[in-house]
């Protein structure tokens, strides 16, 4: 199965994001891919936290965002992830940071809220997401029927949530997925360490698309989306700057790390 990881610098403008995203999708659906994967809030980088409130979508109910999410899987035949965008809950001061993922079909096949939200302070650089974000609870993962008969478990994951390995073996997933936007600072110091390092602990492929550049707001992001391999092998990755990763995910190879390690069975906690 061929797997595209976007990466993107996002504005605030979420119709130059969706237009810019679609660009890159479809590059990704011309090179093969058969599941693509959005970065962290591809649909807008505000200038402050409250931004994300004026962009919010009722989950399921429609919206600019979730139809163009729905129109570019139907339209490109591809299984769909949009990286994050901000959903509605019942308080209009709060938001959840969502992913949502889409069957070739255009139907929503997946909803995950984000369950571990950043803070991080470095001098002038200050990020709490708890200021306008309610974390979800529940792991979230769905079957995706690849083209070469395989049956793939997706495991959905945002970000912060790599810190946290608990998360990943919950999910029980051959293709785990994350979506980010990690600051230059983080990224730099730990963001292929702890990719590499799920794909390990897992014996499972691991889809990074991130944000990566300097963004309208000033924010700097770290980049370097890739396509890690269950053995910890970087297959393809890219620095900085929008543009799509290509990387492959085989049953077979699956098979045989986990024949040849089978650590996922010898666990005891």
């Amino acid at each position: 199965m061929q797997i595209a990881a976007i990466q993107m610098v996002s504005g605030a403008s979420v119709q130059a994001n969706l237009d810019a995203a679609r660009t890159l999708l479809a590059r990704a659906a011309e090179q093969g891919a058969e599941l693509a994967v959005l970065p962290e809030y591809f649909c807008a980088m505000g200038a402050k936290d409250t931004d994300k409130l004026k962009i919010q979508e009722m989950a399921g109910g429609g919206g600019l965002i979730q139809d163009f999410l729905s129109r570019a899987a139907r339209e490109l035949g591809l299984w769909l992830v949009g990286g994050t965008l901000p959903t509605a809950t019942e308080d209009p001061a709060r938001a959840r940071n969502t992913s949502l993922a889409y069957a070739p079909t255009g139907q929503c096949v997946a909803r995950y809220d984000k369950i571990h939200l950043f803070r991080f302070a470095h001098g002038l650089e200050e990020y709490d997401e708890a200021r306008v974000l309610d974390a979800g609870t529940q792991p979230v993962r769905f079957e995706l029927p690849s083209r070469d008969g395989h049956v793939y478990a997706v495991g959905m994951s945002v970000c912060y949530d790599l810190r946290f390995p608990e998360l990943y073996r919950a999910l029980k997933a051959d293709v785990l997925l994350v979506p980010s936007a990690f600051t230059y600072i983080t990224g730099q110091a730990h963001w292929e360490l702890l990719l590499r390092a799920r794909a390990i602990e897992n014996l499972a492929y691991v889809v990074a698309a991130a944000q990566g550049g300097t963004h309208e707001n000033g924010r700097r992001t770290w980049g370097h989306s890739m396509v890690v391999g269950p053995w910890g092998e970087i297959q393809a990755q890219q620095d900085e700057g929008a543009g799509v990763v290509m990387g492959q995910a085989l049953g077979s190879r699956l098979q045989e790390v986990r024949q040849r390690l089978p650590a996922l069975s010898h666990r005891v906690l």
